[in-house]
């Protein structure tokens, strides 16, 4: 079993930072990527970044330049730097990843989600 626990959301005003982390734990035989996502309520879940075991990094236009995704190998955790923080980032933001098991095939995992909200 592979758990994801996600933290550090929460209310912060508008220009605002906030940091979350997501610790991966379990039965984990290769990461791929690690990655947020997010949701927006009557919204679909998108993608916020990403985080390939090359250390490639992807961001969703909406984000550029503010958000910065980085992970501690070591701990296999995820980050997710948010700074200059807008009402429009108010989601629940998930992580996700991405591995492959010892037979070669593709798994994927998500945490529960942790509430991020920009007051303006």
């Amino acid at each position: 079993q592979v758990q994801l626990v996600e933290s550090g959301g929460g209310l912060v005003q508008a220009g605002g930072p906030l940091r979350l982390s997501c610790a991966a734990s379990g039965s984990i035989f290769a990461i791929n990527a690690m990655a947020w996502y997010r949701q927006a309520p009557g919204k679909p879940r998108e993608m916020v970044a990403t985080l390939t075991s090359t250390g490639s990094t992807n961001y969703a236009d909406s984000v550029k330049g503010r958000f910065t995704i980085s992970r501690d190998n070591a701990k296999n955790t995820v980050y997710l730097q948010m700074n200059s923080l807008k009402p429009e980032d108010t989601a629940v933001y998930y992580c996700n990843l991405a591995t492959t098991t010892e037979w070669g095939t593709s798994r994927y995992y998500w945490g529960q989600g942790t509430q991020v909200t920009v007051s303006s």
